[in-house]
C-alpha cells in the first residue's frame, strides 16, 4: 500500500494568493515572515525572513457540516510551485516531533477511533493503517499544539497495466 501526502491545489492557493475570500469570508492578512515557524501549505516550505505571507482561515473541506474544521494557515503571499505529491513525509514536517493524525470518511465525517497524537517518525506507518480501513477515504495530519491543517494524505491510486491511474 502507498501513500501520498498532498499540499494545498494550487487553484485554490492562487485565488487566495490574489484575494479571494478566506473560508470565513475576510481578505487575506498579509504579514512578513521573519523565517522562523511560518510553513506555507503550498509548497510546504517555510516562509523565508523578509519575505511575505499570508494568515488565512482555511476549510479543507468541500461543504459546510458538523466535522468541517475551519482554521489558521499560512501561505507564500507571491505564487509558489505546489509540492509534489509523495509517499515520503515532506522535510518540512520533520522538524517537529509529533501531528495529530484523523480519518475522514467519503461523506467528510471524522471517523471515531482514528485521531492520535503521532511521533513524526511514525507518520507514514499509521496512515498506511488507517487508510487500510474500509470507513476511511483521507486522512489529515494536524499540529499537535494548534490543531493547524498541515496537509491531506490518500491512497495511491492503483495502476493499471497501460499505466494509467484508476
Amino acid at each position: 500500500m502507498n501513500i501520498r501526502f498532498q499540499a494545498l491545489p494550487t487553484e485554490v492557493v492562487r485565488a487566495l494568493q490574489h484575494g479571494e475570500p478566506d473560508a470565513y469570508g475576510m481578505k487575506p492578512e498579509r504579514k512578513i515572515s521573519d523565517g522562523d515557524g511560518v510553513p506555507c501549505r503550498h509548497c510546504l516550505t517555510n516562509v523565508a525572513a523578509g519575505e511575505g505571507y499570508l494568515i488565512l482561515a482555511y476549510r479543507p473541506f468541500p461543504a459546510l457540516q458538523p466535522y468541517a474544521e475551519t482554521g489558521p494557515i499560512f501561505l507564500h503571499a507571491g505564487e509558489c510551485p505546489r509540492a509534489a505529491e509523495a509517499g515520503e513525509l515532506p522535510e518540512l514536517f520533520t522538524r517537529t516531533k509529533d501531528y495529530i493524525l484523523r480519518g475522514y470518511s467519503a461523506d467528510d465525517r471524522i471517523v471515531y477511533g482514528t485521531g492520535a497524537v503521532t511521533p513524526t517518525p511514525e507518520i507514514p506507518d499509521r496512515a498506511e493503517q488507517l487508510l487500510q480501513r474500509p470507513d476511511v477515504a483521507y486522512v489529515h495530519m494536524r499540529s499537535a499544539k494548534n490543531n493547524c491543517y498541515q496537509c491531506r494524505i490518500e491512497l495511491d491510486e492503483p495502476l493499471t497495466s497501460s499505466g494509467a491511474a484508476t
